[in-house]
């Protein structure tokens, strides 16, 4: 469930050039856990809160200031992580309990986390589907959208408040520090893949999937942290989809007649193919 919502949302993230606030945002839900552990309420009552906080002020600095969205995001977000470091720094007594959310530690899920990673799954699911026209038409203009009446600003929002949910379950099975790659990796081996935006959606969710799914288990086998070793999955499957994409530019493959076959794919000057059966 996680590998899915992961590379669901990921595509989105890609196509509007904000792969970094996936990295950021699961820093600076860190800092609202390690909040929560000193004052002693639900750890995730803290992580929603600094999380949801850390997407309001990004969103708003980016709108109302001539700062790109970016810059407001390497700000919030890595003081947020900062505010937990320092506080672990100062209080050493519970450091280790912090290290599964640091690397993700897979035999720590709690039935807690299990609802929590359930509810999220949902939430991204009925959000993509409710608001997919209107997500369409911020990420491919903005402009545009703003013109025929698209709240764009809510639906900007929105997307960030639904990602700091995903982000908030996620991190003690994946780690704060490795999230991103979970996020972005599927996405961009979909990318790779095709053009189709609906196909890519599809196809990213499923490598995100199967991504967290054999990284898991061969974490069991290697005896390695669960969340390093799916990110090590998605990273090959990155690489499998840049090979494919490589062969795919250098040789076109086509059918004629129900005859597939392929050729070097050259560029002369009336762009025309040799055809070799």
């Amino acid at each position: 469930m996680v590998g899915g919502i992961c590379g669901t949302l990921g595509v989105y993230i890609i196509l509007r050039g904000m792969s970094y606030i996936g990295h950021g945002m699961s820093h600076a839900v860190f800092g609202g856990a390690v909040v929560s552990y000193i004052i002693n309420i639900n750890l995730y009552i803290g992580a929603a809160l600094w999380g949801f906080l850390s997407a309001f002020l990004i969103n708003e600095i980016s709108r109302r200031n001539k700062i790109k969205a970016d810059a407001a995001i390497g700000v919030v977000t890595t003081a947020g992580f900062a505010v937990g470091v320092l506080l672990i720094s100062t209080t050493r007594s519970f450091t280790r309990n912090f290290e599964a959310m640091l690397f993700g530690n897979i035999l720590g899920i709690t039935d807690q986390d299990l609802l929590m990673i359930v509810g999220a799954s949902a939430v991204t699911v009925l959000f993509v589907l409710l608001a997919h026209k209107r997500l369409m038409f911020t990420l491919f203009d903005k402009e545009t959208a703003k013109t025929y009446g698209v709240k764009v600003e809510l639906v900007e929002l929105m997307f960030s408040l639904v990602l700091a949910t995903v982000v908030i379950a996620s991190m003690s099975a994946i780690g704060v520090t490795l999230l991103a790659a979970t996020i972005v990796a599927p996405a961009i081996s979909a990318r790779m893949l095709t053009n189709n935006f609906q196909k890519m959606i599809i196809a990213s969710a499923t490598i995100g999937s199967i991504t967290a799914f054999a990284g898991m288990y061969a974490s069991f086998y290697l005896d390695s942290a669960s969340g390093a070793t799916i990110v090590l999955f998605g990273a090959a499957a990155f690489g499998i989809s840049a090979l494919y994409a490589f062969f795919k530019r250098k040789y076109h493959m086509h059918s004629h007649a129900g005859l597939v076959h392929a050729h070097p794919h050259t560029h002369t000057a009336e762009h025309r193919h040799e055809h070799k059966l």
